[in-house]
C-alpha cells in the first residue's frame, strides 16, 4: 500500500455529498456573472418587476435577459409570478442570504490562511 503524505492522511476520513456540492457550485456560478449580478441589484432596488422592465432598465436584449433569468430561476435566486402573459420576478432573499454566508465564509477562510502564511514567514 502506498504511503500517504502527512498533509493528505486526513483526506481519507473526509466525505462529500456530491449532490450538495453540485447545488452549491450551481448557486455560486449563477450569481458570479456580471449581468446576473446587475439583474439581482435591479431586483433588490425595484422589488417585483417584469422582464420588460428588466431588459429596458439594463439596456439588454430580451433574449439575453431571458437566458440569464433562466439561470437565476434554476438556481432559485429569483421567484416568479405569472399575471396573464406577463411574468414578474423578485428575489428569493433566503437564497441570497445563503450566497452571502457562503461568500463570507470563503473570505474568512482566505484571510485566516493568509495570516497563517505570514506567521510561518515571520
Amino acid at each position: 500500500m502506498p504511503k500517504i503524505a502527512p498533509q493528505f492522511a486526513q483526506m481519507e476520513k473526509i466525505s462529500f455529498n456530491q449532490e450538495v456540492l453540485d447545488k452549491a457550485s450551481e448557486l455560486l456560478r449563477a450569481v458570479s456573472h456580471q449581468l446576473r449580478l446587475s439583474i439581482i441589484r435591479l431586483l433588490d432596488q425595484k422589488g417585483e418587476i417584469n422582464v420588460n422592465q428588466i431588459y429596458t432598465s439594463l439596456r439588454l436584449e430580451q433574449s439575453i435577459t431571458s437566458q440569464h433569468l433562466k439561470v437565476l430561476r434554476t438556481s432559485e435566486v429569483v421567484i416568479t409570478r405569472r399575471d396573464g402573459k406577463m411574468i414578474y420576478y423578485s428575489l428569493n432573499y433566503p437564497r441570497i442570504e445563503m450566497v452571502q454566508k457562503i461568500s463570507s465564509d470563503i473570505e474568512q477562510l482566505t484571510r485566516e490562511k493568509a495570516k497563517v502564511r505570514k506567521a510561518k514567514v515571520a
